[in-house]
This record gives C-alpha cells, structure tokens and sequence, in this order.
C-alpha cells in the first residue's frame, strides 16, 4: 500500500471549512475596538451556558485558570487535599498545587481510564474538600457515583471537562451533580480557539461573581478593584468560539463514526481499545489504544506516514515536578493508571479526518498487529 500521510490534527482543514465565517467573527470585533470584556464575550458566554444546560459561564485565559479560580471560588484554602486521578495532563494536579492544597490520586477504572467511584472513599480523611473527576479522553466520568461520595461527606465537586465537550452521562449532564464544570479551549479541543482560553460553568450566581471578580484584578465595575488575578478570555478568541460552537454536536458525531470505523477495523487485534457504557456519548476527543509495545507501535506508524502521539505517558506521580516524588511512602497505589500511562497510544481522531485516512491507519495497525509474537 503506498504510504499516506495522516496528521494528528486538523486545525488548518477545519478554518479552511469555516474561513467566511470565522474571518468575518474577527473582522467585527476588530471594527469593534472592544477586544478585551466586551460584547462578544458576554455573548459567548451566554451561548456556552445555553449549550451546557446551566445557569452561568466565565470565560477564563485558560483551562488550568478555570480549575485554579473555581477552587479559590469554592473556597479551597491551604492544606485542604482533593481528590483527583493521575493518569491525566499535569494541570489538573497544578491547579490544585497553586492555591496550595494537595492531590490526592485515586486509581482508575481500568475500562473508562475515570477516576473510580469504589476507591474514593478510602481515600478521603478529615482534610479532604473535594473530588475532581476528570473526563478522561472525552469520556464522562461516573458523576452520580461521584455525586452521592460527595453528598454523604459533604464534598464539593469540580468537573475537568477540558475534553468532553458535548459529552453526557446515561440520563444525565455535566453540571448536574458538580458544583462547577471546567473547560479548556486551546486550538486541540473539541471546540478550541486560535490559541488558549476556558471557562468555568457553573449554577451557583455567588460561584460566577466570584470568578468575575478573580480574572479581572478583582474589579465588577471600571477602577474598583479588590485582590484579583488577570486572566480573560478576549472578544477575539469569543468570537471564533462563537461560530465554531454552532458545530460542535456536528462534530461529535463525526467524531463518534470514525470512533466506530476504529473499532471495526481493528476489533480482532490485540489492541485494547476505548470503552463507552451504555447509554453515555463518548465525544473521542482523542482515540486512545492500549499495548504493552506501545512504543513499537507508536514508531511503527510514525515511519508509515501516522502521526500517532502519546496522551499521557508519564503519570503525574511520576513527574520530576511531583512534589513528594522521592518520598516513596507519599507516592499512591495507582498501578491501573500507571498501566494506562505505559500502554496507552492516540491515534489520529479529529472531525476532517477522512474515512480513507482512517482506513490507512487501521490497515498499518493491522499490519503491525501480525508481526506481533
């Protein structure tokens, strides 16, 4: 087979789909001269609450801002411990890290790569103040699980939806058993911008003011200012998300056939591949396989023409950055999510990809698979 060049990403296919619309975004606000807490804002952010299903949205510069101020919000204070999963990006523990609180890492559902339910319990103590599941891969965590922990020891609860956009549970929302829901919108997300941004979600009006007043010096009224921080979405990156979230359920189910063509293609290898419950919408922000020779794998495709990359393959406990990482005795019991770390390979998966590009990176799987011992 002549080999095919496959890209991870198809940010360049997808503005060549919308250029007219997205340039004529930017043009207005460019015209506007409002650029930063302006109209187009405001009106993404009413936009994005619509399409959650929830009361109050907050543009931030990023998604680990959205974490960090949600927990300052809620009020998360020093030494509080939260409980979240490690096989996932670096921010999410960071975040809890900046207002000078400690992740705590309960293992994974082997099966989902979530955060699961059965062990948090054991994790918690009298310190604990809540739980962060992520919504790993563009999966929904087990939220009534979660929720009814939470309730039972009166935690609070913080969605990392930074890659579920469009995503729901069997009967149920993000938002509806959290106390806020996180998202990011750098270029490779669902729904991603020319560059960062996210936004907190989130029923509670004093939780919205409260981030309000954070991201911007601590100010709600021109030259009034509290203790706050700087950290905006632009009208420029508003209006881009504006037109791309008109999309994004498109793009889901986009997402979901070439998510099905994976999985018929490659169902009889011995590739481990993603897990979706019953009645849940799995949004494949990444397709994630898992292989104890994810390496070979991983090179195999690269020199086929396959941009296959690795999402994550060093646990957060396992980072040099971990704080207590040479305090062997603070280091968690996590080997399902140090497992997940080691196998796991993405493939490419995004809305443009083609169904002949796909069926190229089944066929190198397939090759590869039959030279396995």
């Amino acid at each position: 087979m002549p080999q095919v060049k496959v890209p991870f990403y198809g940010h360049v296919r997808q503005y060549h789909n919308l250029q007219a619309q997205l340039d004529d975004a930017i043009h207005t606000v460019l015209e506007s001269s409002q650029y930063v807490m302006g109209p187009t804002l405001q009106r993404f952010e009413q936009e994005l609450a619509s399409y959650f299903g929830m009361q109050y949205s907050v543009g931030v510069n990023s998604g680990t801002d959205a974490l960090w101020l949600a927990f300052l919000a809620l009020g998360i204070k020093p030494g509080d411990e939260v409980i979240t999963t490690a096989n996932t990006f670096f921010a999410t523990a960071e975040a809890i890290w900046i207002v000078d609180a400690k992740p705590v890492f309960v293992d994974i559902d082997p099966r989902t790569r979530n955060i699961d339910p059965n062990k948090i319990e054991a994790a918690i103590t009298p310190r604990t103040r809540a739980i962060v599941p992520v919504h790993l891969y563009g999966l929904c965590a087990d939220m009534p699980a979660i929720h009814a922990i939470a309730r039972r020891h009166n935690l609070l609860v913080i969605e990392d939806s930074a890659q579920a956009i469009d995503g729901h549970g069997d009967g149920w929302k993000q938002g509806e058993f959290s106390d806020a829901v996180c998202t990011s919108f750098i270029i490779q997300k669902n729904l991603g911008t020319f560059g960062d941004g996210g936004a907190v979600l989130t029923n509670s009006e004093e939780v919205a003011t409260a981030i309000r007043r954070l991201r911007n010096h601590g100010s709600l009224a021109r030259s009034v200012h509290s203790m706050g921080y700087n950290s905006r979405l632009d009208d420029l990156h508003a209006a881009i998300l504006s037109v791309k979230l008109r999309y994004v359920s498109e793009w889901t189910d986009r997402r979901r056939a070439l998510a099905a063509r994976y999985a018929q293609g490659l169902k009889d290898t011995s590739l481990t591949l993603p897990y979706e419950p019953p009645g849940y919408r799995h949004v494949y922000h990444l397709y994630v396989v898992e292989h104890p020779r994810r390496d070979s794998l991983e090179q195999f495709l690269l020199e086929a023409g396959v941009d296959a990359k690795l999402h994550y393959p060093i646990a957060i406990h396992q980072q040099e950055g971990y704080p207590w990482g040479k305090l062997a005795d603070l280091c968690p019991q996590v080997p399902y999510s140090e497992q997940n770390a080691a196998t796991c390979l993405s493939l490419p998966m995004f809305p443009e990809l083609t169904d002949e590009e796909v069926d190229y990176v089944i066929d190198r799987c397939l090759a590869w698979d039959k030279e396995q011992p």
